[in-house]
């Protein structure tokens, strides 16, 4: 197990702990593209440019790839002669970070504003069974002193 906020090489005894990618780092173009390919779980450069918006050419797609898995946010497997593309964080883990950012900069630290901000944007009424979870979320909240 590696300690939080890094992973091994992989390269044996010696081996150095690199961080964990930060997707707070990226530029606009750049989130777009991990977007899509967390949403696809997996995307050839073909795949990400149909689903930009006003998209760049398919050898600046490939550019943006490769600089993402430079910057160690992508991985790819090669079927074929396509290179098929993963993120290298899992999502719970990257959603976790990204929720963590929005909340710093946009509800200066507070869980509470972001949740009442939330509910206040809600479209649809929550169902009893959202509520009552919620309210067991909090509850446990509540007992470890969060």
């Amino acid at each position: 197990m590696h300690p939080r906020g890094s992973e091994s090489t992989g390269e044996g005894k010696g081996t150095t702990r690199m961080p964990r990618p930060s997707h707070n780092q990226l530029a606009r173009r750049e989130r777009q593209i991990m977007e899509i390919v967390y949403r696809l779980g997996q995307a050839t450069a073909a795949e990400v440019q149909s689903e930009l918006p006003d998209p760049p050419s398919y050898s600046a797609v490939r550019a943006h790839l490769r600089i993402l898995e430079e910057k160690g946010h992508l991985r790819h497997d090669q079927e074929g002669t396509r290179y098929v593309f993963q993120p290298t964080v899992a999502r719970h883990r990257a959603r976790r970070s990204a929720l963590k950012q929005v909340v710093q900069t946009f509800f200066e630290g507070s869980a509470e504003q972001a949740v009442a901000a939330l509910l206040d944007m809600s479209h649809s009424t929550l169902s009893a069974d959202d509520l009552d979870r919620l309210s067991g979320l909090i509850d446990r909240a509540r007992k470890e002193g969060r």
